[in-house]
């Protein structure tokens, strides 16, 4: 599960139908008042960020860090209020009841519950505040130093500063992730991805990813309406041959389509880097070669 300034994201249905059988509360975004606050509250920051640098105010400064540092530590501690409230707030009639047997998630790290590994880490957003928050912490630093800073170096750092909330509140670019595996699971099919000659992703436009274990899952999901094309910003498909390395589709990506194929999922269809690569396996399975958009079409 993803938490962002927007709200949840990530398997939130999937994450709720596991946690009703031990008695904890589904998770809705109407249910927090946060994702209502924080947008804005970030958006003061930025402003205030920017007024600071403007008119260069020791107490000014002082003041934003004392701030920035006040609400770090009133999120933390909201964040800890929210697990504890799930984790121990349990239906009595759940299905399942182990006496004296809280589900508190860690506010950071890791936390063993039942058979379950809970992990609880900040993403880019989280890691951009910290950064802000040292950042501005240098720059106090500095002044009670008395060091001497430019006016041109001191509108830098406060550039960089901004960037980095800005890029916070706005999304960041999302690179395709190697598949781990035996480790994750389809998308779709919910299935353990387990051949790695196979395997897609989809990065949607507002940088979710989500993996398959065979290129059928992926196009099932377009044509049920699982995802929607319109909100699709790259496909990448698993290299038949060689290392297996994931081929953005238009970029160097050519499809055989053929019953010798056997894909975990009975798709038979696999995507190679080369042309060559697709015409030797062409001779050996037999098939055909197929373009995106027949593929796109026939889904």
């Amino acid at each position: 599960m993803n938490i962002s300034a927007k709200g949840l994201g990530g398997d939130v249905a999937i994450i709720n139908g596991l946690n009703h059988y031990i008695g904890m509360k589904t998770l809705h975004n109407e249910d927090f008042i946060e994702f209502k606050i924080l947008p804005y509250v970030i958006v003061i920051f930025s402003l205030c960020f920017f007024i600071v640098g403007l008119v260069r105010n020791r107490k000014l400064l002082y003041l934003l860090l004392g701030s920035f540092v006040l609400f770090g530590i009133l999120a933390m501690v909201d964040f800890w209020q929210w697990e504890y409230n799930y984790g121990h707030n349990l239906d009595p009639n759940a299905a399942i009841i182990v006496p004296g047997m809280a589900y508190q998630p860690p506010l950071l790290g890791y936390k063993q519950l039942l058979n379950f590994g809970a992990y609880s880490i900040p993403d880019i957003g989280g890691w951009l505040f910290i950064t802000v928050g040292i950042l501005l912490s240098i720059a106090v630093f500095f002044d009670l130093r008395n060091v001497r800073i430019s006016k041109r170096l001191t509108m830098n750092a406060v550039m960089v500063t901004l960037c980095l909330i800005a890029a916070s509140t706005s999304g960041c670019s999302v690179e395709p992730e190697a598949i781990k595996i035996g480790s994750d699971n389809c998308h779709y099919c919910k299935m353990t991805i387990s051949d790695n000659r196979y395997g897609a992703e989809v990065i949607t436009t507002k940088g979710k990813l989500f993996k398959y274990d065979d290129p059928l899952c992926l196009f099932s999901e377009i044509s049920q309406k699982g995802i929607d094309v319109a909100i699709i910003k790259d496909i990448y498909f698993t290299d038949f041959s060689g290392k297996h390395a994931l081929l953005k589709n238009g970029e160097n990506c050519f499809y055989l389509k053929s019953d010798g194929l056997k894909a975990p999922m009975g798709g038979t269809l696999a995507a190679f880097s080369s042309h060559d690569s697709l015409k030797l396996y062409n001779e050996r399975l037999g098939g055909d070669e197929v373009f995106w958009a027949q593929l796109i079409a026939v889904k």
